[in-house]
């Protein structure tokens, strides 16, 4: 463990809070000091949930480390049941509470409550939310569902939406209406929206949706072992991988595949002349690896990106990320250290960041735009309208939330370049504003501009470092014409190339040849 600012995954009981927030008649009896209890805080607000997380702390503190925190876990679960009667409990400890090894699970057995109590050993200082939410479901799924009948109809499980995904309910909704669309029925959706119950009957359907593999391969495995459940592969992420789904699914059930894409308009758009300024553009990728990898074959396939660099934080995920790495010719970034993902993306000055909130901010800091692909995500990336990422809707979604920063950029370019212009000026009001006047634009930190002078001999003088260059008037307002998503890189070209010429001040002269020279 170390001390960090951000942190893509918080530690794996986190998972499996997830996993008990999204269900019903569920209980997760976690013990864990005071301080820990920071779960109300994740699903209400960020998530904005209209009731409580099920979830009762111990809550021991520093005095209680002297007498028995045994005793007092037992008198938790105990109230726990007699207030909330749940179908089923799971137990667990918190990071902190690991350390002085209670053993909930062994507590538990020992009570003997009249409702399933499943114990869960999460290693918090080797594993991770994810796996946390894995883990979790898969001993639900293990200790209640039992083998029995299929459905008359073929029917289906969606498994793995969790609470706190992204996108997760809207995605359940939306491949629902493709299985539909097909004649196949979901038989349960788990953990999101199910109950114990639903979970004892998950052996009735005839194959299993496995829509995010972070959370729910180890429970579709087990599955397709014990109950003779075949799972899919593809996630349908993207138009392609959409198409690639629904053949899956009429391969497994026999079925005639069916697609209504009436209401796609990806394809034609991106294909459009008002959509042709987009080919090229180079992205940045980086999430979780089921995102990742979705998001790659959308950008290149599909809009005409060049994926420049990819990689994701979750290491369970990280052979299939350096696999897909390869087939785009770059280097896998497998790392949950937002700072070394902040060092690639400066180093690679892509025009796009597809990446979670951390490379939202990444992009504020570097003036890049970005769009969110995947958790961990902030209370925007949760909004109350239907905004899937699956499916047919889910593909339209996910071109406007591409697309619409780099058209902002591209109208932010416009204004640069008309800076000047009388109507467009820094002193001139909005246009709309009935001929109001602008306040005076303040300039960032650093020395002003200086006006453009003859050249100097500057042989014999020390050698210059790239900060210590300064811009010359034509050459500051010469550099504003260039699109503001490659203009830093542009400003750090033009300051190495002279600094290494021992130019201690930018003319727009030795923008051009900076220019000229990294064009070669």
């Amino acid at each position: 463990m170390k001390l960090t600012v951000w942190t893509y995954e918080g530690p794996p009981h986190v998972g499996a809070m997830r996993v008990a927030t999204g269900m019903t008649g569920l209980h997760y009896v976690l013990h864990a000091p005071q301080g820990d209890t920071y779960a109300d805080l994740l699903f209400t607000m960020i998530e904005r949930r209209n009731h409580r997380p099920p979830v009762t702390y111990t809550t021991f503190q520093a005095r209680d480390l002297g007498s028995d925190t045994a005793n007092l876990f037992k008198t938790t679960l105990q109230n726990t049941y007699d207030r909330f009667k749940p179908e089923a409990i799971i137990v667990g400890a918190s990071c902190t509470a690991e350390l002085i090894q209670d053993d909930p699970g062994g507590m538990s057995e020992l009570m003997g409550l009249p409702v399933p109590t499943i114990a869960l050993e999460l290693p918090s200082y080797q594993r991770k939310e994810n796996y946390g939410a894995d883990e979790t479901f898969y001993q639900i799924v293990k200790s209640l569902a039992k083998p029995m009948d299929r459905t008359k109809q073929i029917t289906a499980n969606l498994i793995g939406p969790t609470a706190l995904g992204f996108r997760h309910r809207d995605d359940i909704q939306e491949v629902t209406a493709l299985l539909s669309d097909m004649g196949i029925s979901v038989n349960v959706v788990a953990p999101m929206t199910s109950s114990p119950t639903d979970i004892k009957r998950m052996g009735a359907a005839h194959f299993n949706v496995l829509m995010y593999p972070e959370t729910a391969e180890t429970a579709a495995r087990w599955m397709e072992k014990n109950f003779d459940q075949p799972y899919t592969k593809v996630v349908p992420i993207g138009v392609g991988a959409t198409r690639d789904f629904i053949e899956e699914v009429s391969k497994i059930t026999g079925k005639a595949p069916y697609l209504d894409d009436s209401r796609l308009r990806l394809p034609w758009y991106s294909a459009s002349v008002d959509s042709t300024y987009l080919t090229g553009k180079r992205v940045f990728i980086f999430g979780d690896g089921t995102h990742v990898r979705t998001a790659a074959r959308i950008a290149r396939d599909e809009m005409g990106f060049e994926v420049v660099g990819l990689g994701c934080y979750n290491r369970e995920m990280a052979r299939d990320i350096r696999s897909l790495a390869k087939v785009y010719g770059v280097d896998p970034l497998i790392t949950d250290d937002y700072l070394e993902v902040e060092r690639t993306i400066e180093a690679l000055q892509p025009e796009m960041i597809l990446g979670t909130q951390m490379e939202r901010h990444i992009g504020k800091r570097l003036g890049i735009p970005c769009a969110v692909i995947s958790a961990p995500v902030h209370v925007q990336d949760f909004p109350a309208r239907y905004s899937p990422q699956m499916g047919i809707e889910g593909a339209n979604v996910i071109f406007d939330t591409w697309v619409h920063p780099l058209v902002m950029g591209l109208e932010e370019h416009l204004l640069h370049m008309f800076r000047d212009d009388f109507e467009f000026n820094d002193a001139a009001g909005a246009s709309h504003h009935g001929g109001h006047s602008a306040p005076a634009a303040r300039t960032a930190g650093g020395p002003a501009p200086r006006p453009s002078d003859a050249p100097r001999d500057i042989s014999g003088e020390k050698k210059i470092v790239s900060g210590d260059v300064i811009w010359l008037m034509d050459a500051e307002k010469e550099l504003k014409k260039i699109p503001f998503f490659v203009r830093g890189k542009a400003r750090r070209n033009t300051e190495a190339f002279a600094a290494d010429r021992g130019v201690s001040e930018i003319s727009i002269d030795t923008l051009y040849e900076a220019k000229a020279h990294y064009a070669r």
